[in-house]
C-alpha cells in the first residue's frame, strides 16, 4: 500500500474504538469481553477491507479510477470528496465542544454481555463514519494502484493491533495498567471532541500527502 500504515490504524481506533477497549478492560471479566469486542474487530475490519477493495475494483473496471499520481483522477477526486466530509466533521466537533459528551452507549459498556461487546468491535471498526471513510479510502487506493487484496494484509494487521494494546497491556502490566487504564478513558471521554478532530486531521493528512 502507498498508505502511511499506521497512522491509518491509528485513525482507525482513535475515539470510541479504543474508548470502548478500554471499557472492557476496567469491566468485570476483561479478558472475555475484549476477545469477544476483538473477535469483532477482526471480523469488522477484515470484511470492511474487503467490501470497499471489491466495490472500488468493479467501479474502476467500469469507469476507470485514473492512476494515483495524477490528481484530476476519479480515484483522488473521490478522496477529496471524503476530506470535505472530514473537515465538516472538524467544524461540527469544534462548534459542539462546550455540550460535547461521549455517546451514552458506552456508559452501558461496563456492564456489558459478551455479545454487546462483540457487536461494539464488529459495528464501530466499520460503520462509524470516520472508520467507514478509512476503509473506503484504502480500497479504493489498493484498487487505484492494481494492488492485490493481501496488500491489505499490514493495514487490517496494525488495526487489529492497536484495537488490543488495552487487553495487552493488562496481560503484560496488570496493576500498573488497572491504575493508568481508568484515567486514561476518563481523559478521552471529556475531550472526545478534540479526539475526533485530532483523528480527522491526520486523516486529511494522510490522503492528501
Amino acid at each position: 500500500m502507498s498508505l502511511s500504515v499506521i497512522p491509518l490504524a491509528i485513525t482507525m481506533n482513535a475515539g470510541p474504538q479504543i474508548m470502548s477497549a478500554l471499557i472492557f478492560v476496567t469491566a468485570n471479566k476483561p479478558l472475555r469481553l475484549s476477545a469477544y469486542f476483538l473477535g469483532g474487530v477482526v471480523i469488522a475490519v477484515t470484511v470492511g477491507v474487503t467490501i470497499t477493495y471489491t466495490l472500488a475494483t468493479v467501479l474502476g473496471n467500469s469507469v476507470s479510477l485514473g492512476d494515483s499520481s495524477n490528481s484530476g483522477s476519479l480515484g483522488n477526486i473521490i478522496q477529496y470528496v471524503l476530506v470535505g466530509l472530514l473537515v465538516v466533521l472538524s467544524i461540527r466537533s469544534y462548534l459542539r465542544r462546550e455540550t460535547s459528551e461521549p455517546p451514552r452507549w458506552l456508559g452501558a459498556m461496563q456492564n456489558a454481555k459478551p455479545r454487546t461487546a462483540f457487536m461494539a468491535g464488529l459495528l464501530l471498526l466499520s460503520v462509524f463514519p470516520s472508520d467507514f471513510v478509512v476503509l473506503m479510502t484504502v480500497g479504493i487506493n489498493l484498487a487505484q494502484n492494481d494492488a492485490s487484496l493481501l496488500d491489505a494484509v499490514p493495514f487490517v494487521a496494525a488495526t487489529i493491533l492497536i484495537a488490543a494494546l488495552p487487553v495487552l497491556s493488562y496481560l503484560l502490566f496488570h496493576r500498573r495498567a488497572v491504575r493508568a487504564m481508568p484515567k486514561v478513558r476518563d481523559w478521552m471521554n471529556a475531550n472526545s471532541w478534540l479526539v475526533n478532530i485530532i483523528v480527522y486531521i491526520i486523516f486529511i493528512l494522510l490522503i492528501l500527502s
